[in-house]
């Protein structure tokens, strides 16, 4: 049996319906008046209780205790009589015992309402989903002390609307949450808990206006992992408007390749390439006379940005869709020996494929007859062709390391940056500030956001000014330990307990589950 019952008396246990039942009465013991202390054992009456307590054998468990209501013998107590307590088994109001409530709560600070009322209903504690939040809902948040090291940063809620989370960067842990990010909100919570030494943010104007306002002798910290985000977008952006430029990363192809130019000349009787012949020279026909384009689509019948597009182009080749680079498929090892073998005079798609196979060849024979297709027409076998990179993928080439980018890629970028300087100034800029990152010295930022700025690049000159505006803070990220690692951990984990409550809690209730979470897991980490 549960420990708890050995501070009563049990007189009877049996089970009936599949519920074991205890009946007991507490002792004649004295107990003590919840206000004044004084001890007492005079009965002024009994009354039974029913308490749940947590399953036994898969069968939940119903306590039916009969306790006393005593007589207050204290002079000077205003309370006349009052019911006594058993301890670890009875609390005033409650119909659960200690241990159950507290499963009860854990429950629903560990998955919420619906998944903790089937946790709870595998435990023979049939409960709703609305009692579990309610129960939660009860639990008290810990006290906030002021920390000395806060942490800010926003979260989004819902599409467009967003939240801020605060964090105690020496203890970890969460320590406020509320809906939208104003600068107002922030500035109240920081005056009526003043002594915050150090913050920690993002880049947002917001959240430096709030902690401006609410505690102007902390030191604010632009943290350095926003800071080479930011830098990182604005190379993504360089990238993008020098996408011309993109293709130089591949290598050339092979001399026996025909030129792009042959090939759109070769292929100008296509019923694609006439098509867009005769639209671009329509377009080109009419749009020196001075009408809008609206008026061109109309009398042509087409699309305005079609002829937005046929407009702007130098010559009809460049409206042509061109067809994507290839793939490469699990069958390309194979293509030079399918090659070698149909000059040797075995054109039977079956056999090669069989030959390819106990050679190691896992592929539908289907892919062997598609691929020596082109050998049937005297053509060559169609090898894969290196796409160019995204801007994306620019950007994450230039701001790895050196020393952590792989062969194809630091090849790849060298063709890039010899073929487009304004990549290589880029690149160059890119690398000075991660060296003042490493070095944790911020002496060269004014030359390098001067360098920034005269870099002609919109992109770049953008963050300079960005950069001046929030100089101090950013010299403080570059040059002190201080960071928003924290509130980046912590708000995965509130995205988690979204999540988890499928994005339906609203802020009292996400509050409450973040921040007993995290005292929880630290509780029994």
């Amino acid at each position: 049996m549960s420990p708890q019952l050995d501070a009563v008396r049990v007189e009877r246990v049996w089970s009936a319906g599949g519920v074991v039942r205890i009946a007991a009465r507490t002792r004649e013991l004295m107990v003590a008046c919840p206000d004044c202390g004084r001890e007492s054992s005079r009965v002024h009456s009994r009354y039974p209780r029913t308490l749940a307590d947590v399953a036994v054998g898969g069968r939940p468990v119903l306590i039916s205790l009969t306790v006393r209501r005593l007589f207050c013998d204290g002079p000077d107590c205003g309370r006349r009589t009052f019911a006594e307590q058993v301890e670890g088994l009875t609390e005033r109001y409650q119909r659960r015992s200690p241990l159950l409530q507290h499963l009860v709560e854990m429950a629903g600070v560990l998955i919420a309402g619906r998944g903790g009322a089937r946790l709870l209903h595998i435990l023979k504690v049939p409960l709703s989903r609305t009692s579990v939040l309610f129960q939660l809902m009860r639990l008290p948040l810990p006290s906030v002390a002021t920390p000395r090291v806060l942490g800010v940063d926003d979260f989004a809620l819902f599409a467009g609307v967003y939240g801020t989370l605060l964090v105690d960067a020496d203890t970890r842990l969460p320590i406020e949450l509320w809906a939208g990010r104003d600068a107002e909100q922030l500035a109240a919570w920081l005056r009526t808990h003043p002594g915050v030494k150090v913050a920690c943010r993002d880049g947002s104007l917001v959240y430096r206006q709030g902690i401006t306002d609410g505690a102007p002798d902390a030191v604010q910290v632009s943290d350095h992992f926003h800071l080479w985000q930011g830098l990182s977008k604005r190379v993504s952006d360089v990238a993008a408007a020098h996408r011309g430029c993109l293709s130089a990363a591949v290598p050339e192809s092979e001399p026996a390749a025909s030129p792009p130019s042959a090939e759109l000349s070769e292929a100008a009787g296509t019923p694609a390439r006439r098509h867009a012949k005769r639209v671009f020279e329509a377009v080109h026909a009419v749009s020196g006379t001075g009408r809008s384009l609206s008026a061109i689509a109309r009398e042509l019948g087409l699309n305005r940005r079609t002829v937005a597009k046929y407009a702007r182009a130098a010559s009809w080749q460049e409206c042509v869709r061109r067809t994507p680079p290839r793939r490469s498929t699990s069958l390309d090892p194979y293509l030079e020996y399918l090659r070698q073998r149909w000059e040797e005079g075995e054109h039977t798609a079956t056999v090669l494929h069989q030959e390819i196979v106990a050679k190691g060849y896992c592929g539908h024979y289907q892919r062997v007859k598609m691929a020596i297709a082109p050998l049937c027409r005297g053509l060559p076998i169609d090898t894969p062709r290196e796409r160019p990179p995204s801007p994306r993928q620019v950007a994450r080439w230039i701001t790895t390391t050196p020393s952590r980018r792989g062969l194809h890629a630091t090849e790849a970028l060298r063709r890039l940056l010899e073929h487009c300087p304004e990549l290589g100034r880029t690149h160059d800029l890119v690398r000075q500030f991660a060296a003042m990152l490493d070095a944790r010295d911020a002496a060269v930022l004014p030359d390098w956001l001067e360098h920034l700025a005269a870099s002609r690049l919109p992109a770049l000159a953008s963050l300079a000014k960005a950069i001046r505006e929030d100089q101090h803070a950013v010299v403080q990220g570059i040059t002190t330990p201080f960071n928003s690692g924290v509130n980046e951990g912590r708000i995965t984990d509130l995205k988690l307990q979204k999540r988890i409550m499928a994005g339906r809690a609203g802020v009292p209730l996400l509050r409450h589950r973040v921040i007993l979470m995290a005292g929880l897991r630290r509780r029994y980490s």
